[in-house]
């Protein structure tokens, strides 16, 4: 399983107002610390109309967590979630 990909799923809601301000956080604090590390594959953001964040990351095994964004930035704590891919 150690060779496996592993897609990790972070997601947040940002406060409205700040959404701009999160988006740029991600973009330009958060993701340049993890897309450093050896593991790393890519990593694709996205942004919804109802002011969520997701970042879609692909690593070889052991995914590096994003930073905490700073809390006036958002309206709830990030969820993450890991995926493999399934053979079909």
């Amino acid at each position: 399983m150690s060779g496996d990909v592993i897609v990790r799923m972070w997601e947040v809601r940002g406060e409205a107002a700040k959404f701009t301000d999160l988006i740029a956080w991600v973009c330009d604090t958060a993701l340049p610390r993890i897309e450093v590390e050896p593991l790393h594959i890519s990593s694709e953001v996205y942004s919804s109309t109802d002011n969520r964040v997701v970042v879609v990351s692909k690593w070889r095994s052991s995914p590096t967590p994003l930073p905490d964004p700073p809390k006036e930035l958002v309206a709830r704590a990030p969820h993450v979630w890991d995926f493999t891919q399934v053979d079909r």
